[in-house]
């Protein structure tokens, strides 16, 4: 008999006022965990005796969604894809049900949170693929053993479970949503899966921090967890891989969300770049990767002078420690201080800048919203800015120059190491730099 914190699912052999892990106050319950959980039993196998298995995917008709998994679903693996209330989760879902139902495929969705007339009214707004109900079983339950129950006679090709917050082991003595109850669902979700070769989708909420609720172990224990990220007030929604075990993390898929649901935004770059063909001061491109995907995008900054005896510092898409790092360097290396400015700093279209890539882009925004001096038209800026003002080499750069030229840029000015093969770029200017100093030169910011 063991207690368990429902807050982080902390366990220990007595009751504690205070859980040592979290910090949490009278969260501890008395719980007999069902030891009838199915486990594998061990292999011991040589290396060299393991058969390669062929990776088998399936395929849906959203390109976006095939591409953030790095192909479309392995059989046998469990997908949790978490975002905020609100956000569209529930569209996704059901659109990537019709979508792959089309092909073929054979759907069992589970609802746990909505009634059947819910779930036909967004069904009914999904137009294009209205002739695919035939294929989709809708269970409306929450009851583990149920859904486990259904699973082995109908046998279908893909599962998707929303939410798992909602999903309930009657044999734990806990509430559905708990720490208890989400781990052990998972898991009796994952040997499912793991056993019958089936892939499944599981739903999850996020907490007001940004994280999945329920325990971390989750994100553990399931193979690839997505993101679905956006502002409920636009109509464009971010699908971000955080880990991927068959293919590579950190792609992006983006959708627009229409009245008859999530379109996919195939090439989203004029998406990023509002005022592409604008000169105004506080403002920078960079060709930023996500994945496999170059994106240039537009760094926004304004510079006010600050009433406060501490500036302020808002930033929307970009780390707030890296920020005050850059802004030290532009000060000590640069002589531009921001000491008496309020710095708010935004990256358009909701993304997250989380390569140094974007350093000398951010840093020459801020200088141009200080200085009141507008950046040429159609130069984007590529380079990690070091503490001494140096401008290091990234990754990718040919990829990065061919999407910026692509996009109208004229000129792009990066790391002098990154240059050697890109100087005879045709119609393109390649400005090979330094230092900070160096730049600032050019830009005429001195």
């Amino acid at each position: 008999m063991n207690f368990i914190c429902d807050n982080c699912g902390y366990e220990s052999s007595k009751w504690l006022g205070k859980c040592p892990l979290c910090g949490s106050w009278n969260s501890f319950r008395e719980m007999k965990i069902s030891k009838e959980r199915q486990t594998k039993k061990g292999i011991l196998v040589n290396f060299k005796a393991i058969e390669e298995i062929r990776e088998e995917r399936l395929k849906s008709e959203l390109e976006e969604f095939d591409r953030v998994l790095g192909g479309g679903l392995v059989k046998g693996s469990l997908v949790l894809i978490g975002g905020e209330p609100g956000i569209g989760k529930s569209t996704l879902s059901l659109q990537i049900s019709l979508s792959l139902a089309e092909r073929g495929y054979q759907i069992l969705y589970v609802s746990g949170e909505e009634n059947p007339a819910q779930i036909k009214m967004r069904y009914n707004r999904l137009t294009s693929l209205k002739n695919s109900h035939d294929k989709i079983y809708l269970l409306f339950s929450s009851d583990l053993e149920e859904i486990l129950e259904k699973a082995e006679v109908l046998k279908p090709d893909i599962i998707i479970i929303d939410s798992i917050q909602t999903i309930e082991d009657k044999k734990i003595p806990a509430p559905a949503g708990s720490v208890t109850q989400v781990r052990e669902a998972t898991f009796s979700l994952l040997n499912l899966a793991k056993n019958n070769g089936i892939p499944i989708i599981i739903i999850s909420h996020v907490t007001k921090q940004g994280l999945i609720a329920g325990p971390k172990a989750l994100e553990h224990i399931v193979d690839v967890v997505l993101y679905f990220e956006g502002d409920v007030n636009t109509d464009y929604r971010i699908l971000r891989c955080e880990k991927n075990r068959f293919g590579p993390a950190n792609e992006i898929g983006i959708f627009e969300m229409a009245t008859n649901g999530l379109k996919e935004v195939k090439n989203p770059n004029f998406l990023f770049l509002p005022h592409l063909k604008e000169e105004l001061f506080g403002l920078a491109f960079v060709p930023l990767c996500e994945g496999h995907r170059v994106i240039v995008t537009e760094i926004q900054c304004l510079a006010t002078p600050t009433y406060f005896p501490y500036p302020q510092r808002v930033v929307q898409g970009f780390d707030y420690k890296r920020l005050a790092i850059l802004l030290s360097i532009l000060d000590i290396q640069a002589n531009i201080s921001t000491a008496h400015y309020d710095v708010y700093l935004n990256v358009a279209g909701s993304l997250w800048i989380k390569e140094n890539a974007g350093d000398l882009g951010i840093i020459c925004a801020v200088a141009s919203a200080v200085k009141k001096n507008p950046i040429k038209q159609f130069t984007c800026f590529l380079g990690e800015v070091g503490l001494l003002g140096e401008i290091r080499p990234v990754s990718f750069v040919g990829e990065r120059i061919k999407e910026a030229k692509k996009l109208g840029f004229k000129r792009i000015i990066l790391p002098k190491e990154n240059t050697v093969n890109f100087l005879k770029e045709n119609g393109m200017e390649i400005i090979p730099v330094n230092s900070l100093k160096e730049v600032f030169a050019i830009l005429n910011f001195g």
